[in-house]
């Protein structure tokens, strides 16, 4: 079956995080298991069982990126806020379960409104009302969509309104390096003349260290891979025997980044809505990378983008970075 026969066997329908449809999802998947490197938007990570795993991965002991973020907000928070100004629209991509972004809420200068936007519908809504019982004075509308597609903003009208993207997590590197150039663009035009964007992203270290983030004992993050697989039997009409697939992290040094693999066990043949896609013994489906930036690499992306760098804050390791910059 062709990608265009593919398209008009396959009916337009909600998928279950409702973002997008199951033909975009199937041409997706199917499209990047016909390349030789088989790969899969990391997106479709995240519906609501990924969420809920990724919620866990950020608590484990070998993931120091969230803990290395918490202990910037901790120590610097109030800079923060004196960065960003009065009276902000907060816009925060891949709110996720929102930890964070309540010290960071703390921190503003009467923000007019936070605009949560998130690609797992449940999740997204749960934690848009934990937030707007915590801080009953903010207007806070969430908004399901898929943040790296044009995307309808609520409420945003007024001309006047200083716009602020807030993107933690370092998960612009989980985008290429071209990909995470366009994105800053269109998040310069969303913000305007003057917005701001407050940025995390993972600094360049040993893989050592970075490994284990990614290959942590308890197994959570290998189930959070594999649930990629599940997603695929429930909503595709795949039929992966998950136990022929095992989950890999590795360091691609040349391209400063960890990978995300899950390695077929054995030669095998699963369908996909009744498309036959070929595994070698030992062959992988790359699922996610990310991305970790020598300052240099960073300032030269986000400058490229039209941002400007106004203040720079770090964890105590140095493991992580979060930047604050305006469009230019």
């Amino acid at each position: 079956m062709t990608k265009n026969d593919t398209a008009t066997q396959t009916p337009t329908q909600t998928l279950g995080n409702g973002s997008e449809t199951r033909e975009e999802f199937l041409n997706d998947i199917l499209e990047g298991f016909r390349r030789p490197q088989k790969t899969t938007p990391c997106k479709y990570l995240y519906d609501e069982h990924g969420s809920h795993l990724f919620d866990r991965i950020c608590e484990l002991e070998e993931y120091y990126l969230t803990r290395s973020e918490l202990s910037i907000l901790h120590s610097y928070g109030h800079e923060m806020g004196e960065a960003v100004g009065e009276g902000c629209d907060l816009i925060e991509f891949g709110s996720g379960s929102s930890v964070k972004t309540r010290l960071l809420l703390k921190e503003l200068h009467d923000p007019r409104a936070y605009f949560p936007v998130d690609i797992a519908r449940t999740h997204l809504e749960r934690y848009a009302k934990v937030l707007a019982k915590r801080f009953p004075s903010l207007i806070v509308q969430p908004v399901h969509a898929d943040f790296t597609a044009p995307f309808e903003l609520p409420g945003l009208g007024d001309s006047d309104a200083h716009r602020v993207v807030y993107f933690p997590g370092s998960t612009i590197g989980n985008f290429s390096p071209e990909e995470a150039a366009d994105l800053l663009s269109s998040i310069s035009r969303l913000v305007g003349l003057g917005g701001g964007l407050l940025v995390g992203f993972d600094v360049k270290k040993d893989a050592t260290i970075l490994l284990p983030a990614y290959n942590d004992r308890e197994g959570v993050t290998a189930e959070f891979n594999l649930n990629l697989l599940t997603r695929i039997n429930r909503e595709l009409d795949g039929d992966f025997d998950l136990d022929a697939f095992a989950h890999r992290a590795i360091y691609d040094p040349a391209n400063e980044r960890v990978e995300m693999h899950l390695i077929s066990k054995r030669s095998q043949v699963v369908r996909i809505s009744g498309v036959e896609i070929v595994f070698r013994k030992g062959e992988t489906i790359r699922t996610e990378y990310s991305h970790k930036y020598s300052f240099r690499t960073f300032n030269r992306l986000v400058a490229e983008a039209g941002f400007a760098r106004q203040r720079q804050w770090m964890d105590a390791k140095k493991y992580f970075c979060v930047q604050y910059l305006t469009a230019c």
